[in-house]
């Protein structure tokens, strides 16, 4: 007896549309009448538009479902698209590395967006503009620094690491709220205990059924 195995088989393009879909489309490869093989093409969008409704919700599902059937044709398929069939190249390309400073920040539990916050504080006149911006600057840096130490820090520490990060250009204005820690960063749930309780069993009330009762 022969056994048919998934390991077995031609590998799939794209899983998700399943083995017909794969199937249908190597037959199609075979049709030499090219009106038949397009309209043959079309049938299979369908039929993947159907498996794949989610697609539907981007506005170029159609232009998406037309590149899935290049793909699952491993780019080898004489049909006439209604788009410009994807290049195979286009898609196995790596994306171009985002380049990203850090070398130069201070503090990296404080961030780049910080300190751009305080040198952009900094540069601003003395304004209620300014002093609300400070209050956010100095509630975002206690935020950062109890999420990456998972520690208290009392609030003199946050306004040193502020005056050192401004270079002195900033001065901490009068009435300054700086909310508590529990304000600041929400406690971690515990996981309700799954299982039955350890210990005694509640005591079930006993029923007496009638007609037994002794007098």
């Amino acid at each position: 007896m022969t056994y048919d195995y998934n390991t077995q088989r031609k590998r799939m393009a794209l899983p998700e549309y399943g083995r017909n879909v794969q199937k249908m489309v190597d037959h199609i490869k075979t049709i030499q009448d090219p009106e038949e093989r397009n309209r043959a093409a079309r049938t299979i969008i369908q039929i993947m538009g159907n498996l794949n409704p989610q697609i539907k919700d981007s506005g170029d599902f159609r232009h998406k479902l037309w590149d899935h059937l290049a793909i699952i044709a491993d780019f080898n398929l004489d049909i006439e698209s209604p788009f410009t069939m994807p290049e195979r190249s286009k898609l196995v390309e790596k994306p171009k590395q985002i380049p990203y400073r850090q070398g130069d920040i201070r503090y990296l539990h404080y961030g780049r967006i910080v300190e751009m916050m305080i040198d952009a504080a900094a540069k601003m006149e003395d304004s209620e503009e300014k002093v609300y911006l400070i209050n956010l600057i100095v509630n975002q840096m206690k935020k950062s620094y109890v999420t990456w130490n998972r520690s208290q820090v009392s609030d003199e520490v946050i306004l040193g690491d502020l005056k050192l990060l401004s270079g002195g250009r900033i001065k901490i204005p009068e009435g300054i709220k700086i909310l508590e820690v529990r304000e600041l960063v929400p406690p971690v749930k515990k996981k309700p205990q799954q299982g039955r309780p350890h210990g005694k069993m509640p005591n079930k009330p006993f029923n007496k059924r009638k007609g037994h009762i002794r007098h």
